[in-house]
């Protein structure tokens, strides 16, 4: 028989000992596991639920279109202060003239939209009616192209619509579906928002959630009718710039920002008093503002790694004791050194790995609660799982060793004569 036969059928024996062994002492070994389960567990729950956020984000940022900024009032940012966002709510407001400036003069656009938001409406058609969540906004022709936006049937608002204070409106899918019967095609019907009567002219196509909500649920007016029925003050119009290639994105952020500055007095060497924001910018934020928390998670569950690991190293020294005498007959008929360390090293590497698997599947499952809640499609994050499971196999060598050690180096007669 070869030497690599033998010593792979020493190395089973060794393995399914180790199996045996763990699944004659069932309540140790589910005690000992805990830890590992909960150390596991937080990282691979926390980072899946990142990722869920992150894809989330990711989705909803893709509503901009491609080469699209927004300029906004406000600065989107994940770790402003108290003071600092005290301090953006006292901006001036971006006016409609200060975007038209905007369009006038920033010549790398290929599209310039505008939009001013209203939250919480509801549309109403013959006796039926949406939630008070309805996003209203007004808007002018160019903003169906910076949004993305895809019609369904029926056409968007265009330039005569805004001219002639034509009461039109462009509905979200879910706005449609929730009103209209499928049999029914809106475009044509009369929708009535407070005061407001419109003529449905088109139905945007589906986009789907975002970040626990539904980007399908808005209406568009033109945005002179908007100003009409809710007037001009304390309303700050949203300017969305959809550059003319990628490679000149950042050259009309700041052709944008030198005309906003001087169009709103912004003194040389302040700050912007307006935020301005892209798909990557956002990103790049978020990632920022969850590090912190990631690193955190990681310190803690170290920590509790560390102490399953201590526990493993008790448990397998009792272990080694109460099998003092079993060891002594393996070492009698044959057994080596290295057979009886292989074999106990086995025994807390399974034990760890048992914890980690178990800890990466409620891991996974935990994070993706974050998912179903926020209604957006299910993330593995495999190389975490992987992460997670080598860690286990790490834990249970480090603190396998000296009790397999141990075992190993017990005298066989002595170990023999041990009751």
């Amino acid at each position: 028989m070869s030497t690599a036969v033998l010593e792979w059928g020493m190395l089973r024996e060794s393995l399914l000992m180790a199996v045996n062994a763990i699944r004659a002492s069932k309540l140790r070994s589910i005690l000992t596991l805990l830890g590992i389960v909960v150390g596991i567990f937080s990282i691979i729950a926390v980072m899946t639920a990142v990722g869920v956020l992150q894809n989330s984000i990711e989705g909803s940022l893709s509503q901009l279109g491609a080469n699209t900024f927004q300029v906004q009032k406000f600065t989107i940012d994940f770790n402003s202060t108290p003071e600092q966002r005290r301090k953006m709510w006292n901006r001036k407001d971006i006016t409609y003239e200060q975007a038209l400036l905007v369009r006038e003069r920033v010549t790398l656009a290929e599209a310039i939209g505008f939009e001013v938001p209203a939250w919480g409406k509801i549309v109403f058609w013959q006796g039926k009616k949406t939630n008070p969540n309805v996003h209203l906004l007004g808007v002018n022709p160019e903003a169906m192209v910076t949004n993305d936006f895809t019609m369904a049937s029926g056409r968007g608002i265009t330039q005569q619509d805004v001219e002639t204070g034509r009461k039109g409106i462009v509905l979200g899918a879910a706005v449609a579906e929730k009103l209209f019967p499928p049999n029914i095609n809106p475009v044509g019907e009369t929708v009535r928002v407070e005061k407001g009567v419109y003529q449905v002219i088109g139905v945007v196509a589906k986009k789907g959630g975002m970040l626990g909500g539904d980007s399908d649920n808005f209406a568009c007016i033109p945005i002179s009718v908007y100003f009409q029925y809710y007037g001009r003050a304390n309303r700050s119009v949203n300017i969305m710039v959809k550059a003319l290639s990628h490679e000149v994105v950042d050259d009309a952020i700041e052709q944008t920002r030198a005309v906003l500055r001087v169009a709103r007095n912004v003194d040389p060497g302040k700050e912007d008093d307006f935020g301005i924001f892209t798909n990557d910018s956002l990103i790049k934020q978020f990632n920022e503002f969850t590090f912190y928390l990631r690193l955190g998670v990681l310190v803690v569950s170290s920590i509790a790694l560390i102490a399953a690991g201590v526990g493993i190293m008790n448990i397998m020294l009792v272990s080694v004791t109460e099998r003092t005498r079993e060891i002594g007959i393996r070492k009698a008929i044959g057994a080596r050194r290295g057979d009886v360390l292989v074999q106990f090293m086995i025994e807390a590497i399974i034990l760890c790995e048992i914890g980690g698997v178990v800890g990466v599947a409620l891991g996974i499952l935990g994070g993706n609660v974050v998912g179903l809640l926020l209604k957006v499609s299910a993330v593995i994050p495999w190389d975490w799982a992987l992460i997670g499971l080598l860690v286990c196999t790490l834990v249970g060598f480090v603190f396998g060793v000296y009790p397999a050690w141990k075992a190993a180096n017990l005298d066989p007669i002595d170990a023999l004569r041990y009751e």
